[in-house]
């Protein structure tokens, strides 16, 4: 085994031991005597990563976890944070994922691998343009209708044409008739949005939309009833089945319903219309990640999905790479602590959009992570 010097970098000799039995190693260069420690960092980091993505559990470690935990309780101060994407996608899927109640990653994934992840309170525009910020213009963004994702869409990626997901259209037309409607507008509705799925070219899509405008004049009078509620206010009575039709009607006007048989797309593959790419191969892989080791605090839920979207990112750096270069705990604290105090000494308030911002999360005496829930 070659040891070079700590110093000079010259190869070294056996110098004898030290009374606790370590090798001293010796360097003629420079004349310095010294032990060689073995930095166990990178293996440790290995093992909690590899624990994070299996079932197993503390309970069932030697010590009930007590020596791991304390092994890898430096890993949890890493944030792993997204690359810069400057190769466009011709299609890429986002989501938000909710973790508690005020806290939501937004996730881009381009049916391959996870291309940003970004932290917020909620699905909101400004939220969705700093995803969108490090990830290059696609020419089409499949998404289950989000909101604020199309007021994000007009600012940066401006030239990306939206397919909504037809899947949640379907479900949404749902959720308003019920699943089994009672009354036959209800039935007829329900019906004509499953017909969706079966709609597979461009003459199909007109002859849906015909069915659907034809099913509001044959119920004109039926959805025209009006009621009176418990507060006196006159409202329609069949408010339900109106908000299903204008849910469809909304997504044609804008063209977000069939944008997948829009034959101008120049694409390498034929254009998607579900959602289902993200669902299944990253929010379900999310779900069970964060099942096998639930009872963890939601910072920690937090950042164990940005470690699996960061190693499924493009090109992840080695675990010698991460620890080196990724922001901790300790060193993004300093940066916000230096950005207030230079905005507080130019009598600005600094604001960080709807981000979660570093102050919240470890700020325990003015918001604990138990309000998130």
């Amino acid at each position: 085994m070659l040891v070079r010097c700590i110093n000079c970098g010259f190869s070294c000799q056996k110098y004898g031991k030290t009374k606790a039995g370590s090798q001293r190693w010796h360097c003629k260069q420079c004349n310095i005597t010294f032990t060689q420690t073995i930095d166990n960092t990178t293996k440790c980091f290995h093992r909690f990563l590899n624990w994070l993505f299996s079932k197993e559990t503390q309970q069932d470690m030697p010590g009930q976890g007590r020596t791991f935990r304390r092994q890898i309780a430096d890993f949890w101060q890493i944030w792993p944070m997204p690359p810069k994407i400057e190769t466009s996608r011709d299609v890429v899927f986002v989501d938000g994922i909710y973790l508690a109640k005020k806290a939501c990653i937004l996730i881009c994934y381009d049916g391959e691998y996870v291309l940003g992840w970004y932290l917020c309170r909620s699905e909101q525009s400004r939220s969705w343009q700093a995803l969108m910020q490090r990830i290059a213009t696609p020419i089409v963004v499949v998404s289950d209708g989000g909101p604020g994702l199309r007021k994000a869409l007009k600012k940066v990626w401006r030239t990306a044409k939206l397919q909504r997901c037809i899947v949640h259209a379907v479900w949404q037309v749902h959720r308003y008739t019920t699943r089994r409607p009672k009354t036959l507008a209800g039935i007829m509705l329900k019906d004509l949005a499953s017909d969706l799925y079966n709609v597979k070219t461009q003459e199909d899509a007109k002859i849906w939309i015909q069915r659907l405008f034809n099913w509001r004049v044959t119920f004109k009078e039926f959805l025209s009833e009006m009621t009176r509620d418990s507060n006196d206010n006159l409202r329609a009575t069949h408010e339900r089945l109106l908000k299903a039709y204008n849910s469809l009607v909304v997504l044609i006007n804008t063209e977000t319903m069939f944008r997948y048989l829009d034959e101008t797309l120049v694409l390498d593959k034929e254009c998607p219309r579900t959602n289902n790419p993200i669902e299944g191969g990253v929010n379900a892989q999310l779900r069970r990640l964060l099942r096998y080791h639930r009872g963890m605090s939601v910072e920690k839920r937090i950042k164990a999905v940005f470690w699996w979207c960061y190693l499924h990112s493009p090109r992840p750096l080695s675990a010698k790479e991460i620890l080196k270069v990724m922001p901790t705990d300790a060193s993004i604290s300093k940066i916000y602590s230096s950005m207030n105090e230079r905005a507080q000494l130019q009598g600005i308030i600094p604001t960080w959009g709807d981000a979660i911002s570093w102050g919240d999360l470890h700020n325990y005496d003015k918001l604990s992570f138990n309000d998130w829930d």
